[in-house]
């Protein structure tokens, strides 16, 4: 019955006008499968697309991912897939969600859900077959359209219209939903940059900064990672021009002390800032003569290679730069003591704090990014072999000379070379 009012009062059967992305979406054969085996499993079991992937058909955006809900149980679920042979793994089925892969592809499943408690971080969740009821956990209107295959809006708080309107409103009462999840302060600060079309509501702002200090609640992994989906958003520059938005995102990482750098950006930078991994633009707003970056490591939990690249960006600028720092020549040695990673890394940090347009280094980028990290040609076994020498701490020794010469040489040197190396 719950399902049947459902379908009545919410379900609109008119077509959405994008109905071309949902036609596009239900020829491919892994999105058939998917709705096939949920749909036959039983009489009254659905499944429709959620969130992300609704909001951006409806605004004309990529669709990177496809997610779904449905009004099964996870268990049931499972059985659905593996009847149709879909290969799945539990993402997280403690709160309903099965990953299935159809065609080396990847797609959330979430079965629909109430919560029954709250702490600012986690919900304790009963499923549920009640979309509206689903509906009305998700934090904002924009997020909570479903969709049917044939692009039927399930759109029970008018996410629609204010997509269309550029309001970003949360479902019910905001100071219920944030300290629900403090991390959706943070989410709001990415639909705003996204979306919005207005400016803050008031109520909004004196609410978010009433429960900011909630943030302490969520880790460092979940505030980076939302801070990762916020630099990799469309409007990402549009965080700078938003007063709000910057004093949030200051008390939220206290340690990003320069986003100022970011509120004036030269034209390639801003046709380019989406190219530009994350964890160069948190270093542009973490560096400083102060011990900012390596509190920010202590406090967040990155992974070693991302520290790795902070931390050579934070010993490069501690050393004097002239001239020659970002020529060719250093460059090349750059590239083959830290890698490539590393190079491109300092080129788009040095590109994006330059106010002006640096042609030299725009062009030493496009130089360097399909450039391989130079192999040095001389082994132990060569010196032994050719010089006849014997093994031991003097082969490490000339092989030292040896590829010093080489790099100072532009990864080239002689015979000649390298016999007055051995012989001196």
């Amino acid at each position: 019955m719950i399902n049947l009012i459902n379908k009545i009062f919410y379900f609109s059967k008119k077509k959405d006008n994008k109905i071309s992305s949902f036609e596009n979406l239900k020829k491919k054969k892994s999105i058939k499968k998917l709705f096939s085996s949920i749909e036959n499993y039983s009489e009254n079991s659905e499944i429709r697309y959620v969130g992300g992937c609704i909001r951006k058909i409806l605004n004309n955006e990529a669709i990177d991912d496809i997610d779904f809900a449905v009004n099964l149980k996870p268990r049931d679920c499972i059985e659905a897939l593996t009847k149709s042979n879909i290969k799945f793994y539990e993402t997280g089925i403690d709160h309903g969600t099965i990953t299935a892969i159809v065609n080396n592809e990847k797609f959330e499943i979430t079965s629909l859900r109430k919560d029954i408690k709250t702490d600012g971080r986690h919900a304790k969740v009963v499923f549920s077959q009640d979309w509206y009821e689903d509906a009305s956990r998700r934090d904002f209107t924009i997020n909570s359209i479903y969709s049917d295959l044939e692009g039927n809006l399930f759109d029970p708080f008018e996410g629609k219209n204010d997509l269309q309107n550029g309001k970003i409103e949360f479902i019910g009462d905001a100071e219920i939903r944030i300290k629900e999840d403090y991390l959706r302060i943070l989410r709001y600060i990415r639909f705003f940059i996204n979306y919005s079309k207005q400016p803050h509501n008031d109520k909004i702002k004196k609410t978010i900064k009433q429960n900011i200090k909630g943030i302490l609640n969520i880790s460092s992994d979940r505030l980076l990672d939302e801070f990762n989906k916020i630099t990799k958003s469309p409007s990402f520059l549009k965080l700078f021009e938003d007063p709000f938005c910057v004093e949030i995102v200051s008390l939220i990482f206290p340690q990003f002390k320069n986003l100022e750098i970011f509120k004036k950006t030269n034209n390639f930078v801003k046709s380019k800032i989406r190219e530009v991994d994350y964890i160069v633009l948190i270093s542009l707003m973490l560096l400083d003569d102060t011990d900012n970056v390596d509190y920010f490591l202590f406090k967040h939990n990155l992974s070693k290679t991302n520290k790795k690249r902070i931390l050579f960006l934070k010993e490069f600028y501690k050393e004097k730069i002239n001239k020659d720092t970002l020529s060719e020549k250093n460059l090349w040695k750059i590239l083959y003591n830290n890698g490539k990673q590393s190079l491109l890394d300092l080129l788009y940090f040095e590109i994006i704090r330059s106010k002006l347009e640096n042609k030299k280094l725009i062009d030493l980028l496009a130089f360097f990014k399909d450039k391989e990290t130079p192999i040095f040609p001389i082994k132990a076994k060569d010196l032994i072999r050719t010089y006849d020498m014997s093994e031991g701490k003097m082969i490490g020794i000339k092989l030292k000379k040896i590829e010093e010469k080489w790099i100072e040489n532009n990864f080239k040197i002689s015979e000649k070379e390298i016999s007055q190396i051995v012989k001196n």
